[in-house]
């Protein structure tokens, strides 16, 4: 059986485009998956915070969306001071306030 303590799964409305949010916490650090329609792993970037200090790389590119997922994943390796691995498969472009969103939930859930 597979343990499902800790694990936060999220649809997340934003401009009538429904995106799902998974959280998976560890010890040192959280994967982060959000996808809209097919559950893939898209573009994926790897961030490690420690000390006030953030690292960045990118493991799968993106044509677009590359300053929010940086963002986002350097944000929560920053806040749980520990490693994110963010992935984010999308069907087209989010608009800033679709971002604020995601960031905002995103936050919300590592708390």
């Amino acid at each position: 059986m597979v343990s499902q303590v800790g694990y936060r799964k999220k649809t997340v409305n934003v401009d009538n485009r429904d995106f799902l949010v998974q959280i998976v916490p560890f010890d040192n650090g959280n994967f982060i998956s959000i996808t809209e329609g097919k559950e893939k792993i898209g573009t994926l970037v790897v961030s490690i915070g420690s000390g006030g200090r953030t690292s960045t790389a990118t493991v799968i590119p993106s044509k677009s969306e590359t300053i929010f997922l940086k963002m986002v994943s350097e944000r929560v390796a920053s806040t749980i001071n520990g490693i994110c691995i963010f992935s984010l498969n999308i069907q087209k472009e989010l608009n800033l306030e679709s971002m604020k969103i995601l960031m905002n939930e995103i936050m919300e859930i590592i708390k």
